[in-house]
């Protein structure tokens, strides 16, 4: 059974930068069939898709959080990590950390989620 569990502080004053971690376990972030995520719901909106990290390394983050947004990991440890700089109350939201199916729109697996809000 694959769990992903997030940690983090719930609280980022704004112009810092905020940074969530994501611990797996039962499956590895460097299988190939994988690739992980973090996505992210501010209060009363949607889903918002913010970056990819793929089983070798590489990453991929939406256009609108691209200069703000680094995702990185730690294979020793099983985790890939968020970083988000520069933040507002704007970024206040529940991230969560998840796990697509490669090649396709399929999120098999979720975080549970962790509320992070920005004080200014």
């Amino acid at each position: 059974q694959v769990q992903l569990q997030e940690s983090g502080p719930g609280l980022v004053k704004s112009s810092q930068t905020l940074s969530l971690t994501c611990t797996v376990s039962g499956g590895s972030i460097t299988a190939t069939s994988y690739v992980w995520s973090w996505i992210r719901q501010p209060p009363g909106k949607g889903l918002e898709w913010m970056g990819f990290i793929y089983p070798s390394g590489n990453t991929v983050y939406s256009p609108p959080l691209k200069s703000r947004t680094s995702i990185s990991r730690d294979t020793s440890k099983n985790q890939f990590t968020l970083q988000l700089s520069s933040v507002t109350p704007e970024d206040t939201a529940v991230y969560y950390c998840a796990r697509w199916v490669a090649g396709t729109s399929l999120i098999d697996y979720w975080g549970q989620g962790t509320q992070v809000t920005v004080s200014s």
